[in-house]
């Protein structure tokens, strides 16, 4: 099967909920000797950012929204595997969360996949995560770089509040500060004082190499 084929299988199991197939396409991928961040890349996050704009114009709904973001998680459990065996060195650690008051985490967890298969360790706070908790996380694995997601312009403000209050304490210059999310911009980032603004997964990749001189 052709690349480009193995892409299109990969999307479309994510669009039809499909998690036997979704497994399947990922380790006929790695058999036949594929880039995994590739098809991860181009296949499942591809297939997640369709299924997301599908549900922002009402053609789906939330419960396949949940449903395919779990056949995400199984996929990428099997490309993790193979990334992170080629992985020896790590570059870096870096703390991820979903601010306080939103749920949203599809994106953000197509950027902890391909943030892996780079060598940088990844703690993965979760959803609707304080702003306390995010530093508090913070000191505790003695990360290198925090990653902020908000996808609501209600709740944006939390990374503004994460910033206000790292300057606070006195912890600002220890830690590199990433943002994304929907209603992120490079113009909001500048504005709050974070380190980088990242408006896709692969862009998060870059920035978070950037950040780290890697």
């Amino acid at each position: 099967m052709s690349k480009e084929a193995i892409f299109q299988e990969a999307q479309e199991a994510i669009l039809k909920c499909d998690a036997p197939k979704a497994v399947a396409v990922a380790k006929q991928a790695l058999a036949e000797g594929l880039d995994p961040v590739e098809v991860l890349s181009k296949g499942f996050s591809t297939g997640i950012q369709r299924i997301g704009d599908l549900f922002g114009r009402g053609e789906v709904f939330l419960p396949e929204l949940i449903l395919s973001a779990q056949v995400m998680k199984e996929a990428t459990a099997v490309l993790d595997a193979a990334m992170q065996g080629s992985q020896a060195q790590k570059k870096g650690k870096m703390l991820i969360a979903t601010v306080e008051g939103d749920v949203h985490d599809i994106g953000k967890g197509i950027v902890v996949s391909l943030v892996k298969t780079q060598g940088i360790e990844v703690i993965d706070l979760g959803r609707e995560v304080p702003v306390a908790k995010i530093m508090e996380k913070a000191v505790e694995y003695s990360v290198d770089i925090i990653g902020t997601s908000a996808l609501l312009t209600t709740t944006i403000t939390e990374q503004k509040k994460l910033e206000d209050a790292l300057r606070k304490e006195g912890l600002r210059d220890r830690f590199k500060t990433m943002v994304g999310g929907a209603p992120c911009t490079q113009r909001w980032a500048d504005r709050i004082g974070a380190d980088a603004y990242a408006e896709d997964a692969a862009e998060a990749v870059t920035k978070a190499l950037k950040l780290l001189g890697a």
